[in-house]
């Protein structure tokens, strides 16, 4: 049977309680929630990943579980099989279809093919409804046929230019799921029947341990027990440390603020994806300069870095930034903003649709733009701190966890109902 996500069972009440989110997002909507919920209760849902921690998959699954289990859907999280030459494949694939090149090879298919046949085999298939989601298990619902099952394609990439060769290998498999989910219609590629596609934006959830609010004074412990200078402008990256994120970028951009700002400081913070063996070149490249360079510090979730951590940096630093160059959605971007941080960001896939109107011009390419943008936010405090106050608004009224668990929901119902 797959390895199975143990979620749930010991989480926060506060965090499966509905009516806790109803000062954030209203009563309509988790009246509606638990409207769906009612007619869906006793559903058997199964979400199928690579990965139980280190990207925002796993995190959006962590929190949507248990919120499922409280409304009576009876929903697992299972994990696809693999070893370091499978997910050397789909990270191929995963870098392709953000328009990557990747050749793939008869073995390359071959082995791609056996992991989810095997994936497949393993497991249980009594469950009503199976969300899969990404390219390393997408194959699995090509093994499945015929099942009883419905069966819904999630996919988080910027998938809008994807290598043609890579594209048509997975277009097949793709296109026979029930539903077909992209973060925005930009993402869908052309050739794609869009009679069963539809798009949903991911959230955030601002009762988890990552967004809760915290006293500042404990932000400001967790810093300066880091070693950061708290009287020194402190610039902060949450991501992964995958090429696409560009982390070699943002240490060129924080170096040409270095020249007007001596004492401004960078903090990069990477959870390290056990799907991602990329991950480790990317990591061993920035600690050659980190070691160098007494202002900029790296942490990763190895180094027992967490999400009450993570929380505490997005609170206490100057400014944020993403310079992702291709970005399925970018859920730090909303992290940033819920905590009413100014931010600097790739104008790249889902990140402009998270920015409240008048602040594009925080939306960059280059590391030169990415340098001028921060300096202007250090400058400009006033109009940091109102670009942090529009931000929090836009997310509460768009990237919200229940809005999120309300649109699949409604998939779900959708779907049941062909």
């Amino acid at each position: 049977m797959l390895p199975q996500v143990a979620v749930g069972r010991h989480c926060c009440a506060q965090s499966t309680n509905l009516a806790n989110y109803r000062p954030f997002v209203g009563d309509e909507l988790i009246d509606e929630i638990v409207a769906l919920a009612d007619q869906l209760k006793g559903l058997r849902l199964c979400q199928v990943n690579a990965t139980a921690a280190g990207g925002g998959v796993a995190e959006l699954l962590a929190r949507m579980i248990p919120i499922y289990r409280a409304l009576d859907i009876d929903a697992d999280w299972r994990l696809i099989f693999g070893d370091k030459e499978f997910f050397t494949i789909t990270k191929g694939l995963h870098n392709a279809l953000q328009g990557g090149d990747f050749h793939i090879t008869s073995s390359i298919a071959a082995e791609y093919l056996a992991h989810n046949r095997q994936a497949l085999e393993a497991l249980d298939a009594h469950y009503d409804v199976f969300v899969v989601h990404d390219p390393q298990p997408a194959a699995i619902h090509h093994f499945a046929q015929p099942n009883p099952g419905k069966w819904i394609w999630r996919c988080h990439i910027d998938s809008s230019q994807p290598n043609a060769e890579v594209w048509q290998f997975l277009r097949p498999y793709v296109e026979a799921y029930d539903a077909i989910v992209f973060t925005m219609p930009q993402f869908c590629p052309t050739d794609l029947k869009r009679d069963n596609v539809v798009f949903i934006s991911p959230a955030i959830d601002p009762l988890s341990t990552k967004n809760m609010e915290l006293p500042d004074d404990m932000c400001r412990r967790v810093i300066a027990d880091a070693g950061v200078n708290l009287r020194e402008p402190i610039l902060l990256q949450v991501s992964r440390f995958d090429p696409w994120k560009d982390p070699l970028g943002v240490i060129k951009a924080y170096n040409l603020v270095k020249q007007q700002r001596p004492g401004v400081q960078l903090v990069l913070i990477g959870a390290m994806a056990a799907d991602d063996p990329e991950g480790w070149q990317i990591l061993e490249s920035i600690n050659a300069q980190a070691v160098t360079d007494p202002d900029l510090y790296v942490f990763t979730n190895l180094m027992g870095v967490g999400n009450m951590e993570v929380n505490a940096f997005q609170r206490g630093v100057d400014v944020i930034i993403q310079k992702s160059l291709r970005e399925g959605f970018g859920l730090v971007v909303s992290e940033a903003l819920w905590k009413e941080k100014p931010i600097v960001a790739g104008a790249a896939g889902g990140i402009p649709m998270q920015f409240p109107e008048g602040y594009e011009q925080f939306l960059v390419s280059g590391a030169e733009q990415c340098a001028e943008r921060l300096l202007y936010l250090l400058d400009h405090p006033d109009e940091a701190v109102q670009f942090g106050r529009a931000g929090r608004e836009k997310v509460r009224r768009e990237f919200l966890l229940p809005r999120l668990v309300r649109d699949e929901l409604r998939l779900i119902q959708k779907v049941l109902a062909k």
